[in-house]
């Protein structure tokens, strides 16, 4: 099994206190910078949490992993590690707790802060599996980075006017996927999937394994609005023909009739983005659809949704050499020349945005603009280990989640690989996810 090779970083303890910094920064600006202390405390729904919580969440992680385990250091604030233990208190019940209020947290979250910069410059890189290539520090990182996501979701969905600045998306060169054929094929045989390498992975990423898959077809682009939009109007939802038995019932039960925030005005639909209305964009990947729509989407046109080994062959299998890729582009880190990630757009980019960031087969777009829902449950890979601790990734396996994969425009690059896994209930459509369809190949096109 070829994987590519990790090449130390002249300067991990500068990357990390970047990434530390990145994400700060981020998060400041998604609280301190765009809300008052009265939305901060609100609950904007009943299925994520109050933005203030999500904030002193991330300097509880930071102070148990990075400040106690990591330093060895005297707790900060260990009389609220209950309050902010995410299996402890659904999200629903979280603004009944007595959390630390706006002011509380930002301090907290500085104190926590100081301390963990203080031990970065002291704590070894080898010697204890926890800290190896700051392992712990990626995985802080990447928590808070994950967390700045669940707060765009929260973000999105409350009321009002948008209170978030965005970027304009870059103007590089752009494919016309007109041109393009709209499905790839890859061949049958087998691939590397996951990791053992990659320094930073957690733990459902791991340990690299062989996978032999049969010969399908893949999407060369996500699902478009316009794509979706043909769905709706043909009657997709009102149609149980397309709808698996469960998701008929959640579609009838939730009175489902198109993607989250749109909505039809005559013969127009328009979307809520952050507070701001206009028009649905045809040409953007469709995103905040739930895996049953995507999977009846999938039915009305005659295919299916990828698995996850499909999803992953298809984004870093590179049928030249053998080896799997980090990314869909090759070992090179991401760049504004090949994915939509970090989330100063506040939207998915138009389909064909990004041809220099596509896989070896030439499929586009799989990393960045919306998560892709996958037909796959989310379990463990053959030799799984849970580590640093269960309740990451373990806890949720089983058929109750389902895999998505490549990372939307709201996941910033310390997160996005081709190996990361993130999963969600079948009904959740709060999250930046869309899909791509497959299908098997045609007997004359096996080889």
């Amino acid at each position: 099994m070829t994987q590519p090779a990790t090449i130390p970083h002249p300067d991990l303890r500068g990357r990390i206190a970047a990434g530390l910094d990145r994400a700060r920064s981020r998060s400041m600006a998604l609280t301190t910078g765009a809300l008052d202390d009265r939305e901060l405390t609100a609950q904007h729904s009943p299925i994520m949490s109050p933005l203030v919580w999500d904030l002193a969440h991330i300097g509880n992680q930071e102070e148990l992993w990075l400040v106690r385990d990591a330093g060895g250091l005297e707790p900060v604030r260990c009389d609220i590690d209950s309050l902010y233990d995410a299996f402890k208190h659904p999200r629903r019940d979280r603004p009944a707790l007595p959390l630390l209020d706006p002011t509380e947290s930002r301090a907290y979250l500085d104190t926590v802060r100081s301390k963990v910069l203080d031990l970065l410059d002291q704590v070894p890189f080898e010697g204890r599996r926890l800290t190896a290539d700051g392992f712990v520090f990626g995985m802080i990182v990447q928590h808070e980075q994950q967390h700045d996501e669940t707060m765009l979701a929260t973000h999105q969905l409350r009321r009002g006017q948008t209170v978030l600045v965005e970027e304009p998306l870059p103007a590089g060169p752009r494919a016309d996927p007109a041109t393009l054929p709209a499905e790839v094929l890859v061949p049958a045989g087998p691939f590397t999937m996951g990791t053992s390498v990659e320094p930073w992975a957690l733990d459902n990423e791991r340990p690299a394994h062989e996978v032999h898959l049969p010969a399908f077809r893949i999407d060369t682009f996500p699902v478009s609005n316009a794509d979706y939009l043909a769905f709706v109007e043909d009657g997709g939802y009102g149609d149980p023909r397309w709808w698996a038995d469960e998701g008929w019932r959640h579609r009838t039960e939730a009175g489902l009739v198109a993607p989250q925030s749109w909505q039809r005005d005559g013969a127009h639909w328009w979307r809520n983005r952050f507070g701001t209305v206009e028009p649905v964009p045809g040409d953007e990947p469709v995103q905040h659809v739930c895996w049953y729509e995507a999977d009846a989407y999938a039915r009305w046109a005659g295919k299916r949704l990828p698995t996850e080994a499909e999803w992953e062959k298809a984004a870093r299998h590179d049928p030249a050499t053998g080896g799997s890729r980090r990314y869909p582009w090759g070992d090179g880190d991401p760049t504004p020349a090949t994915a939509n990630l970090g989330g100063a757009h506040l939207r998915p980019a138009p389909l064909g945005s990004y041809p220099g960031g596509a896989s070896a087969y030439g499929v586009q777009q799989m990393l960045g603009d919306v998560w892709e829902w996958t037909a796959s449950d989310f379990r463990g890979y053959p030799g799984f280990e849970a580590y640093p601790y269960r309740e990451y990734s373990e806890a949720f396996f089983g058929p109750g989640c389902k895999v998505v994969r490549g990372g939307s425009w709201a996941t910033d690059a310390a997160v996005c690989r081709c190996t990361f896994r993130n999963w969600d209930y079948p009904i959740r459509r709060q999250v930046f996810a869309g899909f791509r369809c497959a299908r098997d190949a045609e007997p004359d096109e096996v080889t």
